[in-house]
């Protein structure tokens, strides 16, 4: 019998933290300016410069902490993690070894598979480095700093999770907790959440791990499966073979779904970690916690919990509309606005204008349509003035235009017809026109009935309210 696998992961997660400057500096943190415009003299660790920490910094950290349950260290200390590369004009990182702010604390999880609680190590604060740009020109690699000194708390989860899609599964849930906490925009493709990945593989049953290689700066959710799923592989591949794995760091090409080796992996004391002698340890007052805890936002199970109980919702629909906060609170806002069903609106947010959304490759947040517009044509649909069908298309048309659903029905004259004395001289005629098709259904040729409702609809150009219609219908067809 063949030797058989298993796999150890653990995650480091990097989270850029919502201040408007930077952690050590008064320098804006926007993204996107010009490169090299928003390092200062602090960034750069210039002669008789000193840093001042940031005080929304520490706070955020703090958030963060009470919502995974963790211990709020009193007496945090700064250290600082020594290392070159070009993007770390200061040839080192300020940083938090020995005494991070948060320690401990865990986040549930579920898959296909299970439901599990991964635990967290510890979730420090440190500086963000600069970014090294490799395709702006041939031959050259190019040095931005504009990120560098961004305020970022690193997440170290416990080696707790067995395959990609647990590690997804709690990387989606860090995700979503950092924006409900608005601690964080989350944004991947900026940078501001990204994560390494610590992959291992042991003899099944066994409790010694083995040897673990880390995958750095994955940025998506998809990046990360198929990098873990990789990395499994390609160690497997190498212990079948009774070759060992290298302790090493790799980087992860999506082009060509592979990692590579990048450099040996560092041990801690290869950054000669030492306290930061420009940094008082960091003093938080049973005052501060119990200030933060009173403001803490509502939860995503919190949110999950409230929406079961207040709105009836089975736990598929409300997974996804607490999956991210921005569309709960549109959910919210839709149910403010009118008197609409909550199973309803839940029903055309999630079929229909998140079809929309993953069609157009738009994330949540950024859905243009408001909730006023939304609920208006949801309204228009309860009420019969247009159908379903025809919903769905003006839902479209929002989305390309931007216009409101009153001017498109308007506009397109998509009015259902929904007074009864028009529709009844509407069934009259086609009962009429139709006379041998009425007996035969009399008869017991019930799927006719589909054939009247078809005909209807194309005298009425498609008008006519096939609810209305079904009813003065069979009210007709039973004499």
């Amino acid at each position: 019998m063949g030797k058989e696998f298993e796999s150890t992961i653990g995650l480091e997660v990097h989270v850029q933290l919502n201040t408007r400057s930077k952690i050590f500096s008064p320098a804006s943190t926007e993204f996107g300016a010009e490169p090299n415009t928003q390092a200062c003299a602090i960034d750069l660790g210039l002669p008789g410069v000193l840093p001042v920490l940031n005080e929304e910094a520490v706070k955020m950290a703090i958030m963060f902490g009470l919502a995974v349950n963790a211990k709020i260290e009193n007496n945090s200390i700064f250290a600082r993690k020594n290392y070159f590369y070009p993007d770390l004009p200061k040839g080192y990182q300020i940083s938090q070894y020995e005494i991070p702010i948060v320690s401990g604390g865990s986040i549930e999880i579920e898959t296909e598979k299970v439901k599990k609680r991964i635990n967290i190590t510890r979730a420090h604060l440190e500086e963000d480095a600069g970014k090294s740009i490799h395709d702006l020109f041939p031959n050259e690699s190019a040095i931005d700093l504009n990120r560098a000194g961004t305020p970022l708390i690193e997440i170290v989860s416990e080696p707790d999770m067995v395959d990609a899609k647990e590690a997804v599964s709690y990387l989606k849930s860090i995700h979503t907790l950092v924006r409900y906490l608005e601690i964080s925009d989350g944004n991947m493709q900026e940078g501001s959440f990204r994560c390494d990945a610590n992959v291992s593989l042991k003899q099944k049953g066994s409790s010694e791990l083995g040897t673990r290689a880390e995958i750095k700066n994955l940025n998506s959710f998809k990046f990360v499966e198929q990098a873990i799923n990789y990395e499994i592989r390609r160690q497997s591949k190498l212990l079948l073979n009774n070759e060992k794995v290298i302790q090493e760091t790799r980087l992860y090409d999506p082009q060509k779904n592979e990692t590579r080796s990048m450099r040996s992996k560092e041990e801690a004391n290869d950054y000669r970690y030492f306290p930061d002698p420009d940094l008082l340890p960091v003093e938080i007052t049973e005052a501060t916690l119990s200030k933060i805890r009173e403001n803490m936002p509502e939860l995503p199970n919190e949110r999950k919990k409230r929406f079961a109980e207040q709105y009836k919702l089975n736990e598929y629909d409300i997974g996804i509309l607490t999956s991210d906060k921005s569309l709960s609170v549109f959910f919210e806002a839709i149910l403010k606005t009118n008197d609409i069903d909550p199973k309803f609106a839940a029903n055309w947010i999630i079929t229909e204008l998140l079809a929309l959304a993953n069609k157009h490759a738009t994330l949540a947040q950024d859905i243009r349509i408001t909730a006023e517009d939304f609920a208006d044509l949801l309204v228009s649909i309860k009420n019969n003035t247009i159908s379903s069908t025809q919903g769905k298309s003006v839902l479209e048309k929002m989305w390309k235009t931007g216009n409101n659903p009153g001017a498109i029905i308007k506009s397109e004259g998509l009015s259902q017809i929904s007074d009864e004395d028009e529709l009844n001289k509407l069934v009259d005629n086609v009962l009429k026109n139709h006379y041998k098709s009425v007996e035969e259904y009399r008869n017991g040729k019930e799927k006719l009935f589909g054939f009247f409702v078809g005909e209807i609809m194309r005298e009425s150009k498609g008008k006519a309210s096939p609810q209305i219609v079904s009813k003065i219908l069979k009210d007709k067809l039973k004499k």
